[in-house]
């Protein structure tokens, strides 16, 4: 009995520093967690971060003025983070010839949603109102390629440029 009961106290205190441990104890490393998520492209646990951070030094300036940043410029800080994401899926084959753009965007979506096992699946939107890039088309073999790549190889043969938005990445002229 007294066996168990020194295991189940050793648990438990395993338990609660592993929780700890995920709950930062000081305003820097609430600060600094805010910070990697930005580096992460997460506006919405950055902002998790500072506001942990101003809880516990109502004073620290650095944190309240990050705060003020990624409410600021959330959308930017997620689009960066999805374009990320989307350039570390790495795409083992990609053979196209004579594609247009159109079906050149939708295999590399369908390699990309593959390769990262559903955890990135891109929208692509054309923003082409003169028809400039529909008419052209992209022929090209590439070996382990991270899809950020292929996308700017896809584009280069077309005169295109990409932005990345909030729910999907544009392609448009340059």
């Amino acid at each position: 009995m007294k066996h168990r009961i020194a295991c189940l106290s050793i648990a438990l205190i395993s338990l609660q520093s592993a929780v700890t441990a995920e709950e930062p104890a000081t305003p820097g490393s609430a600060y600094q967690q805010g910070m990697n998520a930005i580096a992460a492209g997460d506006p919405v646990a950055a902002e998790v971060s500072f506001n942990k951070a101003l809880q516990l030094d109502p004073n620290h300036a650095n944190a309240r003025y990050q705060l003020i940043e990624v409410r600021k410029n959330a959308p930017t800080i997620a689009a960066k983070g999805r374009a990320s994401k989307f350039g570390a899926v790495m795409i083992p084959r990609i053979q196209l010839d004579g594609a247009t753009l159109e079906e050149s965007l939708a295999a590399l979506s369908m390699m990309v949603t593959k390769e990262s096992k559903d955890q990135v699946t891109p929208n692509f939107v054309t923003d082409d109102p003169t028809a400039k890039l529909a008419s052209k088309t992209i022929t090209l073999k590439l070996m382990n390629v991270p899809a950020k790549a292929a996308l700017e190889y896809i584009l280069a043969q077309v005169g295109g440029k990409a932005r990345f938005d909030e729910h999907a990445i544009v392609v448009s002229a340059r």
